[in-house]
């Protein structure tokens, strides 16, 4: 599946950025893809103009599979303030306004001065009033002190120890009036501190929307871990960016939803890609009674036809 493209003012106000200084576009790219292998994204050296053409789109198109399981698990869910931590460029707050038209007031929290001011920037070409008229906030997210109805952490953790990973998650979650949303890189790394923020936040009452269909201790061990992956397409930008000449890559993500609202839970998740073969349809499953792989078979009819359509990631019932 595709995800959803940059909203036409963003991607507008990208490339302009991106015209300004593209010297360099390319070795910028190589090492920002390096620190993100590497667990961490390295604000202090980054080179802003190879963040915006390499992971302004994959961030946009993780959030935005994250933000969606928000609408599919919490009927009804429409928040009026948003605050973005460890915002970057403001990524995640352009992905939550094409979600939720009801925001009224966004917050930008980064510690990074260059970031926040890029930010602010990219903010002024909106369509949405709320995100034109957001307000920057210089802090550490361990730090947080603004309460929101959403709260959005995206790749931000992946910048801290996995042993700081639970104790930011409860501050967090202490500044969220309903929704809390982290989404991290779909590495080991990452899912370990999702793993840890999950664990913490359930014992601090949270109720958890997606992805887990159960609420008991997380059925993955061993060298396994839970992640998804979303399909975005490539500009010319960031082709030139990579190197690349497919016109599409596959961003890897792990995430998390909190809840303070009731939730609509699922009864199984697709933990990895569906196989179709002689038999049937293959789905790896996480249920509320664990990992479960299951064939659904021709002959059953309306599921087969379902499980063909589904995809990794989604919902299964």
């Amino acid at each position: 599946m595709t995800s959803p493209e940059l909203p036409p003012a963003l991607r507008t106000a990208v490339s302009q950025e991106i015209d300004r200084d593209r010297k360099g576009l390319r070795a910028g790219t190589a090492a920002l893809t390096r620190a993100y292998k590497d667990g961490g994204r390295s604000a202090e050296t980054m080179d802003f103009t190879a963040y915006l053409a390499a992971r302004l789109p994959a961030t946009y198109a993780a959030v935005t599979r994250a933000l969606s399981a928000v609408v599919d698990h919490i009927p009804g869910f429409a928040p009026a303030s948003l605050v973005d931590v460890g915002s970057g460029p403001g990524t995640a707050s352009w992905a939550a306004a094409e979600c939720f038209p009801t925001l009224t007031g966004i917050t930008f929290l980064d510690n990074n001065r260059p970031f926040l001011d890029l930010a602010l920037r990219l903010a002024l070409a909106a369509d949405h009033p709320a995100l034109r008229g957001a307000v920057g906030v210089q802090g550490d997210m361990a730090a947080l002190t603004v309460t929101a109805d959403l709260v959005v952490s995206a790749y931000a953790l992946a910048e801290l120890p996995e042993s700081r990973a639970a104790v930011v998650a409860c501050t967090l979650w202490d500044r969220t009036a309903q929704v809390l949303v982290l989404v991290e890189p779909g590495t080991p790394a990452g899912f370990a501190r999702i793993r840890a923020a999950r664990t913490v936040l359930m014992a601090m009452g949270a109720a958890i929307a997606a992805p887990c269909p159960q609420a008991g201790d997380c059925p993955l061990t061993g060298s396994d871990w839970c992640h998804f992956s979303v399909r975005l397409s490539r500009s010319r930008a960031h082709m030139q960016a990579k190197g690349a000449t497919v016109p599409f890559e596959d961003e890897r993500f792990a995430y998390l939803v909190a809840s303070r609202l009731p939730i609509a839970p699922t009864a199984a998740r697709i933990l990895s890609p569906t196989s179709v073969g002689k038999p049937g349809v293959a789905l790896r499953l996480c249920t509320p009674e664990g990992v479960v792989n299951r064939v659904v078979a021709k002959r059953e009819g309306e599921p087969f036809k379902r499980a063909k359509k589904a995809g990794w990631g989604d919902s299964w019932t």
